[in-house]
């Protein structure tokens, strides 16, 4: 491990990150909301910091170790958001304290959509451009798009990709070389993207809402321009346009990767992941149509729109909103909710635990049972036709394990604060899951939550972003022994 190495591509990676600055700072100029200079200062101050790091540390040259992997993943997420964070603590007398900007920028880089903000409808452009921009830079991983530049600049990249890519299956790449897989990886984002902002306009939006909407919405990230969401629209259009989109980041992109080289559809079906998903969604979307038809919350079209949506929404960790389904009858927002532990596929920009890992605990158990009904069987588990080899099966257990642990202790620290019970509940969850909205006293925003609440959840949509082990293993004596 050299210290000069990380520094000099933390560096490195501030200055790209830098640039980002550009494009609120032209919207800014566009719409002159004078909000430009936020952005110039907060560029200015990235730059230098990435030069500082940089500059003494140039002659550095050693490929990266995947421990070295580790620290650059969790040490740029966190040095990135918080001067992601720098706009919104400047830009005048709307500016957010430290502790809300900080947890905005990290809600939006980790694609969360949790939201301290009120008001967002008379926010200057810029800044409802940025949140929007934050989250999709997030969605797929700077440190992905890092992959494909770094090697021109003498960096390996492969140590960077396995501890960003989500999910247990991570060592299978799309292209024989790691560079050209990341560029896949975001043609098909940028692809997505434009397709989506297309479809936006054609159903009314503007090419303001549009942008910003198709950004967060290929990123799974829920943040809007508007308190009210995609409900905003009140349009079946807009909300089917977006729960397609939402859809296709919930699978996995080696999917939409494969249906661009062989122009077929048909794996989408094959794949056990991706039909998992599908399922759990069309099931839970029947109970939730139906529970709100029976109770007469919704007539039959609206209860419809709505359930579908939300279902899609809350269980993809995207979190956009036409309802508030926390105020919805019986168990519908505890199931709803509970849903987004599912999360997306493994390689998707969805949250959650994940739906493979899912399966595995599934199989898992369900092998565990066969064996007390013959004890001398050898039974494989097996996700499709493939057999899964017993170190996955086991980290994924270890995975759980550790997941349900975090949670405990997050839950019991956000609760000493003062928060009740379900409030807590539902924002350890919101956040370790990266989904967004929350019951209880949050679920309209948190801007109310005592400061040490919020530095927690910030922690936790950091753990859930880089899949906990990336950020525990930091925290090892045997990960720092030479």
């Amino acid at each position: 491990m050299s210290l000069r190495i990380i520094l000099r591509i933390l560096g490195l990676l501030l200055i790209l990150f830098s640039l980002t600055m550009l494009p609120p700072m032209l919207i800014s100029a566009w719409f002159r909301d004078g909000v430009w200079e936020a952005f110039m200062v907060a560029m200015a101050i990235t730059v230098a910091t990435g030069l500082v790091l940089y500059l003494p540390n140039r002659q550095a040259q050693k490929e990266l170790r995947v421990r070295d992997g580790f620290i650059i993943a969790a040490m740029f997420w966190t040095v990135l958001a918080l001067f992601g964070s720098l706009p919104l603590m400047l830009f005048g007398d709307e500016a957010l304290s430290i502790t809300d900007a900080v947890f905005e920028s990290f809600s939006g880089l980790t694609t969360t959509g949790a939201t301290v903000m009120t008001g967002i409808d008379f926010l200057p452009e810029s800044i409802l451009y940025y949140r929007q921009q934050l989250q999709w830079l997030g969605g797929m991983g700077i440190v992905v798009l890092a992959v494909a530049i770094l090697p021109t600049l003498g960096v390996g990249g492969m140590a960077l990709y396995r501890t960003e890519i989500p999910g247990p299956l991570k060592d299978s790449k799309l292209t024989p070389r790691i560079t050209e897989t990341a560029k896949a990886l975001w043609y098909i984002y940028a692809t997505l993207t434009v397709a989506c902002m297309l479809a936006y306009m054609a159903a009314g939006m503007s090419w303001f809402d549009a942008l910003g909407h198709s950004f967060s919405t290929v990123a799974i990230g829920g943040f809007s321009t508007y308190d009210a969401s995609i409900g905003y629209f009140d349009s079946a259009t807009i909300e089917l346009i977006c729960v397609g989109f939402m859809l296709m980041s919930a699978f996995s992109f080696s999917l939409h990767f494969v249906a661009w080289r062989e122009k077929s559809l048909t794996h989408y079906f094959n794949d056990p992941e991706a039909r998992f998903l599908m399922l759990f969604l069309l099931g839970l979307a029947v109970i939730t149509v139906l529970s709100l038809w029976l109770t007469d919350t919704y007539d039959t079209l609206r209860g419809l729109r709505h359930g579908v949506f939300q279902v899609v929404s809350v269980a993809t960790t995207a979190g956009f909103s036409v309802a508030d389904f926390s105020m919805w009858p019986g168990a519908l927002p505890f199931l709803l909710f509970v849903a987004a532990f599912v999360g997306g596929c493994s390689g998707s920009t969805g949250g959650g635990m994940k739906v493979i890992r899912i399966i595995l605990i599934i199989k898992q158990g369900m092998r565990e049972v066969m064996r007390l009904i013959h004890p001398n069987a050898v039974i494989a588990v097996k996700v499709g036709k493939v057999s899964v080899p017993d170190g996955i099966a086991q980290a994924v257990w270890g995975f759980f394990s550790v997941y349900v642990l975090l949670f405990f202790l997050m839950l019991v620290g956000v609760m000493a604060t003062g928060v009740d019970q379900v409030t807590a509940w539902s924002t350890v969850g919101s956040a370790l899951n990266n989904l967004g909205p929350a019951l209880g006293e949050a679920s309209s925003h948190y801007g109310d939550m005592p400061g040490v609440a919020k530095w927690i959840l910030v922690f936790a949509m950091l753990l859930g972003r880089l899949e906990i082990f990336t950020v525990l293993v930091l925290f090892t004596p045997a990960f720092w022994r030479r």
